[in-house]
């Protein structure tokens, strides 16, 4: 997509400052700009790069005054870098604005869907299945039987979306999530063999929620896996049977969360991060990347180790753990002394 300084202005509500005829087709940083690209300038650090960027359009701040002569034309604004931001949503927007069904897919016949669909090759839509309007579903994606999708959801490559899930409007499930597959259920006999624990309930995820690429999402043995709205889920994150996951509430990649655990709202949770089953975490908790949690956790907490300690705690224990040689190396200086 090609776009001039005049139209990225009006979209930005901007002033150009040099040519508004001058014409970018991608995006670049400030420091490797090029002929044909658009950059910004929001960090006085990055200052000296306008001078020597190549690319042929700079948004920067209104109260911006060049010192040198430039080679870019600018792109005067309130806010750069929320312009910058606002500018990259927009572009994303005409990017992804795909509709029609392409050849072949599978549709069941019961299969229901609004306006706006976009439907990727060789994508699959199972019986009863219901879809709202401004959906895009890119190829290879699964839709099993039963499942209700809201509007303005987007399905990227890859996702398999088991059967009776449902997902709520403007939700982003990226490539390689599965959603809805079977809890890690299973009973031993007295010989020691494991059966397996049926399992009959449901993924629901409501408005608002991102979740990132190769995620996992059990359904429940009984009743629901829900995450309510606004969650936001990194690559590689596996959530159990059962869980329930607060409003607003991020965790980064690689986190695992065992069955049954119940995790408040607006909680902010580091990359590594495990937490055993059945436990309750509190409302605004902070846990450091690769603590362990095994215990219930009260609104407020900030948490780090292994297993997990206070912040604060950890911090003063720290100090400690790294000088045990020399500690040690001291007292067993004192008792050879005293021999």
């Amino acid at each position: 997509m090609v776009f001039t300084a005049g139209q990225i202005a009006g979209i930005l509500e901007g002033e150009v400052q040099g040519n508004p005829e001058i014409a970018v087709h991608k995006l670049a940083k400030i420091e490797e700009g090029e002929k044909g690209s658009l950059t910004f300038l929001a960090n006085p650090k990055y200052t000296s790069f306008i001078y020597k960027t190549k690319a042929s359009i700079t948004i920067v701040n209104k109260d911006f005054v060049p010192e040198q002569d430039l080679t870019t034309t600018l792109i005067k604004v309130e806010d750069a870098y929320k312009s910058f931001s606002q500018l990259l949503e927009y572009y994303n927007q005409v990017k992804n604005n795909k509709t029609g069904i392409e050849e072949p897919v599978f549709k069941s016949g019961s299969a229901k869907y609004g306006e706006g669909l976009y439907l990727g090759a060789f994508s699959y839509l199972g019986n009863d299945v219901k879809i709202g309007n401004n959906v895009k579903i890119y190829p290879n994606v699964y839709i099993g039987d039963n499942v209700d999708i809201g509007n303005n959801v987007t399905i990227f490559s890859g996702a398999k979306i088991y059967s009776e899930s449902s997902i709520g409007n403007n939700c982003t499930i990226h490539s390689g999530v599965i959603i809805g597959a079977d809890g890690f259920g299973f009973t031993p006999n007295e010989k020691g063999e494991f059966s397996k624990v049926p399992q009959t309930g449901n993924v629901i995820i409501e408005d608002n929620v991102d979740v990132g690429a190769g995620t996992t999402i059990d359904r429940a043995t009984l009743g629901s896996t829900i995450l309510r709205k606004g969650v936001k889920l990194d690559n590689q994150i596996q959530i159990a049977h059962n869980v329930e996951i607060g409003e607003h509430t991020a965790i980064a990649a690689q986190t695992g969360i065992a069955g049954s655990t119940k995790i408040g709202k607006h909680c902010m949770i580091g990359g590594q991060v495990g937490i055993v089953g059945h436990i309750t975490i509190g409302d605004y908790v902070k846990i450091q990347a690769q603590s362990g949690i095994g215990r219930n956790v009260k609104d407020n907490e900030v948490l780090q180790g292994s297993p997990a300690l206070n912040y604060g705690d950890y911090n003063k224990s720290y100090v400690h753990f790294k000088n045990l040689p020399k500690i040690i190396s001291r007292i067993d200086s004192l008792e050879n002394k005293d021999r």
